[in-house]
């Protein structure tokens, strides 16, 4: 818990598995601890309530945190169901977890005393202003987190307790010296081998496939010939881009507008800058003077460039006597954008302060402010007035939609009749195969929401983008089911044609294999392809045959040894010569192996615990009547 509250008062986020798992506990929220819950349990643990009020304020922090992790990929995401009740599902199965894990702490008889709950407090950097405890900070975070100080300890104490027993678990792991080493080993193990391809594609037109046989395979792979829920849609839509194109404007209007915001079609004027420049010290009086003595320097008429040479803190700039680059006015420093701006042309200014040090300015061109000529943007004016004069009539418009769409709601010809537009449709999609310009997370989530399924009514107005927004109603729905042999014929019989093309190249495979086994080590009609020292990540080549090559047993002295493996189309014949140790094997390699392998096995240390006790406990997940 204590973890949790840092996080929303520093923004620390936690790393190691230890402290994910611990994290967990924050999920369940305040509720379990405030009274009693009504209504059926999410869970009952071994006779102990999960209640529905814990799952949902657990499963909502849970969203948020995923919200902010994603950002706007969650928005398609959400409007998943299936993905979000996975969500809720994962969420329940921590907080089952969770209540495992107090029951086996109090059977073991772990305990926290209040010293070690007021200490933990006290120490906690989250309470903490100056690094002591402050105990104002603690009781405005308890409020701003929405906890009580009484409810707070009880939190910590069962977390604390929890702690204990996951230290003992999770905590404890180590990995040895030995693992590591085998481990690397093993990883940057390289390979000799040589290899055939056989490629099926040459056995497709000497093979058939009948109905039967296509049939036959329709019958048995039922499951693989599923049609996704897919529905059609109505629409109605109000789009700003499109209703700009009609928009008329005239000459007049046009260059009025361009004479009205002329400061718009300007470019800004720009100052060409040097300096020399005395950096900040601890001691500001030093570095005036030595700014001071600069200007003494050029007011007896040493040459600005000359001296910022010599003389300026800016290497970078001194070696160009103290040039820096064209400027635009509100861009540098205030205080030496107010200097530069006041300058004259190959005028020096006197000593700028700024919050780097010390500056004396000099301004060696300018290039001043030149308005637009009127037909260079006459195109981007009409383009913004068609769009103002479309936004005007956009927002009555939209008015008009939401309510018609609203008061009549179980057609859209009215809506379209009010807004001067017609009923357009889609043809039939399904979540995941959505048309391009209908892929917005809350149109997919309206489509198929029982208000446009169920119930037939015409859909809120959504917005697809800023100022384009439409209103959807259902057109036709096919719910999922198992698509018709004949749909998927074709596809069935391609399918097929390949399976025995590659049975082809396997038999040939097989031939070359028993050739190189019998001591053949030229083919007839085929050569093999040496490739020295295969490590386990080459790109080079099929990822089959790397895979292969390296479960392929190590040959013994004077020997090779033979294998094949099945490739998306053909087969490969595999020869292993030599296995070839690992190299560079240090202790900075093992002791990033071991840095990785801990997490790892305390993370399987943890799982195994919770399968342990689930097995050994009632664990019921009541269903509401």
């Amino acid at each position: 818990m204590l973890e949790k509250i840092r996080e929303g008062s520093q923004g620390v986020v936690a790393k190691t598995i230890l402290v994910l798992v611990i994290l967990s506990f924050a999920f369940a929220g305040v509720s379990s601890y405030l009274g009693s819950n009504t209504g059926v349990p999410a869970a009952i643990v071994n006779g102990e309530e999960v209640s529905a009020n814990d799952l949902e304020t657990a499963f909502q922090n849970e969203r948020s945190r995923i919200e902010q992790q994603l950002g706007e990929m969650f928005n398609a995401l959400a409007a998943d169901d299936n993905y979000m009740n996975s969500i809720k599902q994962g969420v329940l199965d921590r907080l089952v977890a969770d209540k495992l894990i107090d029951q086996a702490a109090n059977k073991l008889g772990l305990r926290v005393s209040d010293e070690q709950i007021k200490k933990a407090i006290i120490d906690e950097p989250a309470f903490q202003t100056d690094g002591k405890f402050d105990n104002d900070r603690y009781l405005a975070v308890l409020r701003q987190l929405g906890y009580q100080t009484t409810s707070f300890r009880n939190m910590m104490r069962v977390d604390m307790t929890r702690r204990q027993l996951l230290n003992a678990i999770v905590g404890s792991e180590f990995v040895l010296d030995g693992e590591a080493k085998q481990l690397a080993q093993v990883q940057g193990q390289t390979r000799d081998i040589r290899y055939l391809v056989v490629d099926s594609t040459p056995y497709l037109a000497s093979v058939s496939v009948s109905d039967e046989e296509a049939q036959s395979y329709y019958d048995a792979n039922l499951a693989q010939f599923m049609s996704p829920e897919q529905v059609s849609l109505e629409y109605v839509e109000l789009n700003v881009a499109d209703m700009a194109k009609n928009s008329q404007t005239t000459d007049e209007e046009v260059k009025a507008y361009y004479d009205e915001h002329q400061s718009q079609y300007k470019t800004p004027e720009k100052r060409l800058a040097a300096h020399i420049f005395v950096a900040a010290t601890d001691d500001d009086s030093a570095d005036k003077a030595k700014a001071d003595a600069i200007v003494a320097k050029l007011n007896a008429g040493e040459d600005f460039a000359a001296v910022a040479k010599t003389d300026s803190d800016d290497q970078l700039s001194a070696e160009q006597g103290g040039k820096l680059d064209w400027f635009e006015q509100g861009v540098m420093d205030p205080a030496f954008d107010e200097a530069l701006f006041a300058l004259q042309q190959d005028q020096v200014s006197s000593v700028v302060k700024s919050e780097f040090g010390y500056h004396i300015i000099k301004l060696l061109d300018l290039q001043a402010s030149q308005a637009t000529a009127f037909d260079d943007v006459k195109a981007k004016i009409v383009a913004q007035l068609q769009e103002k004069k479309a936004l005007d009539v956009f927002y009555g418009l939209q008015s008009k939609l939401a309510d018609t769409s609203y008061e009549i709601p179980d057609t859209l010809i009215d809506t379209a009749q009010a807004i001067g537009a017609k009923v357009q449709t889609t043809e039939l999609f399904s979540r995941d195969r959505v048309p391009a310009k209908f892929n917005n997370p809350e149109l997919i989530k309206a489509a198929f929401s029982d208000q446009v399924l169920a119930s037939g009514m015409n859909s809120d107005v959504i917005e697809l983008a800023p100022n384009h927004v439409v209103v959807i109603r259902m057109k036709q729905h096919t719910m999922a089911g198992t698509m018709a042999f004949a749909d998927v014929k074709a596809d069935i019989t391609e399918r097929l044609k390949q399976d025995k093309a590659n049975e082809s190249a396997r038999e040939k495979a097989a031939e070359y294999m028993a050739q190189l086994k019998a001591g053949n080590n030229t083919l007839t009609d085929a050569t093999l392809i040496a490739l020295p020292k295969l490590g386990r990540f080459n790109q080079d080549i099929d990822q089959a045959i790397t895979d292969k090559a390296f479960k392929i047993a190590a040959p013994a002295a004077n020997s090779v040894t033979i294998d094949t493996a099945a490739l998306a189309t053909g087969y490969a014949v595999i020869v292993v010569d030599k296995v070839n140790e690992a190299q560079g094997i240090n202790d900075n390699l093992i002791n990033t192996l071991k840095q990785r392998l801990a997490p790892q096995y305390s993370e399987a240390d943890y799982r195994a615990v919770i399968a342990t006790l689930k097995a050994d406990a009632e664990i019921e997940y009541p269903v509401a009547e």
